[in-house]
C-alpha cells in the first residue's frame, strides 16, 4: 500500500513514517509525506528515513488544493497527522487552527473523494468536551471548550458529512494524550523533561487536579494502521492508552524520573476554558480492529527521559521558538 502522511515531519506523523518504513505497520510499501514545515514540523525528524527509495518528502499546504493534489499522485490512501495542535497557541490565535484543521481537511476529502482513496482522519479526545467520571464511547456528543478542539471537531463532522453525503472513504480516529521521544517541547511532558534538564522549575496549571490519558506514540500509531486497513469505512473509533493520571501525579513521575522534588514545582495561572478530565472508551476499537496497546506508561515514560537527556542537540534550539 503507498499511502501520504500528512503532517508527517511532526511528532506523531514522523514516527508513524519511520515504523512504516521500517515494516512495523502492516504492508505499507512506501510513504510520502506532505508538510507545511511550520515551527513543529522539523526536517530532524525525517533524518533516519531520508534517501530511502520508498519515500517521497513534499514540502506543501494541506490548504492548498494544487499541493494536495500533485501530493495524492499515485497513492492509495491518505493518513492525516496534519494539524495545529497546540491548545494555548489557539486561544491566542485561532485563525490557522481554522484554517487547518477545518479547511485542510476539506481539501483533503475533495481529493480523496475524487480519487476514490481512503482518508483517515486522526482526531483527539477533546472534541467530546470534559467527562467528570466514566469515558466517552463514539456516540458521546461533541462538546469542544478550546479554539483548538472546536476547530477538531469540525473537521470530524466535515468528514463525517462527506461519507455520508458522497460516500467518500473516511475513517476516525480519536486519541488520548500522546507522549514519546521527539515530541515539541511545548507539550507538557518534553516542557517539564527539558526544563529539569535545564535546571528549571515546572510551571503547573492551577492545582494540578486535571486528569489525562496517556499514549504512547507508537502504540498510538500502530492504532492509526489498524483504523486504516481494519476500520469500517464512516465510522469512528476512540483510541486510548489505558493510563489516566492527574497532573500532578505526572508531575511527580517526572520529577522522580529526574531526581527532584516538589520544590521544582512553579504553580501558575489555570488555563482559560481548561477541560477537568479527558476519558476515551476504546472498547470498539479492540472489538473490530484488535487493538490493544502495547506500552506501559511506568516503561515509556522512563525511555521518553532517556532520549530527552540523550538528544539535547535536538531539543535545545527547539526552546527558543
Amino acid at each position: 500500500m503507498r499511502v501520504l502522511v500528512t503532517g508527517g515531519a511532526g511528532f506523531i506523523g514522523s514516527h508513524f513514517s519511520k515504523m512504516a518504513l521500517r515494516g512495523e505497520l502492516g504492508d505499507i510499501s512506501f510513504v510520502r509525506i506532505i508538510d507545511k514545515f511550520t515551527y513543529s514540523g522539523l526536517r530532524s525528524n525525517l533524518e533516519s528515513i531520508q534517501g530511502l527509495k520508498n519515500f517521497e518528502l513534499f514540502e506543501g499546504d494541506i490548504s492548498n488544493p494544487d499541493d494536495v493534489r500533485k501530493s495524492c499522485e499515485g497513492i492509495d490512501a491518505v493518513i492525516n497527522f496534519a494539524a495545529e495542535s497546540h491548545v494555548d497557541r489557539s486561544i491566542s490565535n485561532a485563525a490557522e487552527f481554522i484554517r487547518t484543521n477545518v479547511d485542510g481537511v476539506r481539501v483533503l476529502l475533495e481529493r480523496c473523494r475524487e480519487l476514490n482513496i481512503r482518508l483517515v482522519q486522526v482526531s483527539t479526545d477533546e472534541v467530546y468536551g470534559s467527562i467528570s467520571e466514566g469515558s466517552w464511547t463514539e456516540t458521546f456528543p461533541l462538546e469542544p471548550n478550546s479554539p483548538y478542539s472546536a476547530s477538531k471537531a469540525a473537521g470530524d463532522l466535515l468528514a463525517r458529512s462527506f461519507n455520508r453525503t458522497f460516500g467518500t472513504d473516511v475513517v476516525i480516529t480519536r486519541c488520548s494524550n500522546n507522549y514519546g521521544p521527539s515530541q515539541f517541547p511545548e507539550k507538557v511532558i518534553p516542557l517539564f523533561i527539558t526544563n529539569l534538564l535545564q535546571g528549571l522549575n515546572v510551571p503547573l496549571y492551577g492545582n494540578g487536579k486535571n486528569i489525562r490519558d496517556w499514549l504512547h506514540v507508537t502504540d498510538h500509531c500502530r492504532a492509526i494502521e489498524l483504523a486504516l486497513t481494519k476500520g469500517k469505512s464512516g465510522e469512528i473509533y476512540n483510541v486510548g492508552g489505558g493510563r489516566e493520571l492527574t497532573n500532578i501525579e505526572l508531575t511527580d513521575t517526572i520529577l522522580g524520573e529526574l531526581g527532584f522534588n516538589r520544590e521544582k514545582i512553579q504553580y501558575v495561572d489555570d488555563r482559560k476554558g481548561h477541560d477537568l478530565r479527558y476519558s476515551v472508551d476504546w472498547e470498539k476499537a479492540r472489538r473490530e480492529l484488535g487493538y490493544e496497546p502495547q506500552v506501559k506508561f511506568e516503561t515509556g515514560i522512563s525511555e521518553t527521559v532517556t532520549w530527552y537527556r540523550q538528544n539535547k542537540s535536538w531539543w535545545e534550539p527547539l526552546k527558543k521558538l
